[in-house]
């Protein structure tokens, strides 16, 4: 069994302390990482779950700190609208939008 497949395993069987450990951060995945994708895939997993603006604007300012641009911020967005539905990128859209400092709602 190789490195991958026995980490799989142990967050599957719900190891807590294998989860708890590699969960948290330093783990391994931000070794294999760099500081720019990390963000980059923290912000999909935000924007999938709805997570409140607050959440966004923080991991967004990490992403701007690595290097990240405007396009990339919002080919996140696109890049994952197909996964999670239309209606919930429309409602992510916004959201996105208020935690880079653009209103997109106003007149």
């Amino acid at each position: 069994m190789n490195s991958v497949e026995h980490l799989l395993r142990r967050i599957a069987l719900d190891d807590e302390r294998s989860v708890r450990s590699l969960l948290s951060e330093g783990n391994v995945a931000e070794r294999e990482l760099d500081a720019k994708l990390q963000a980059l895939v923290r912000l999909a997993a935000l924007l999938s779950t709805g997570a409140v603006t607050v959440s966004l604007r923080r991991n967004i300012e990490q992403a701007y700190a690595a290097g990240a641009t405007e396009e990339e911020i919002l080919g996140v967005l696109l890049a994952i609208g197909a996964s999670i539905g239309q209606a919930r990128a429309v409602a992510a859209a916004p959201q996105l939008a208020l935690a880079m400092g653009y209103d997109v709602e106003s007149d």
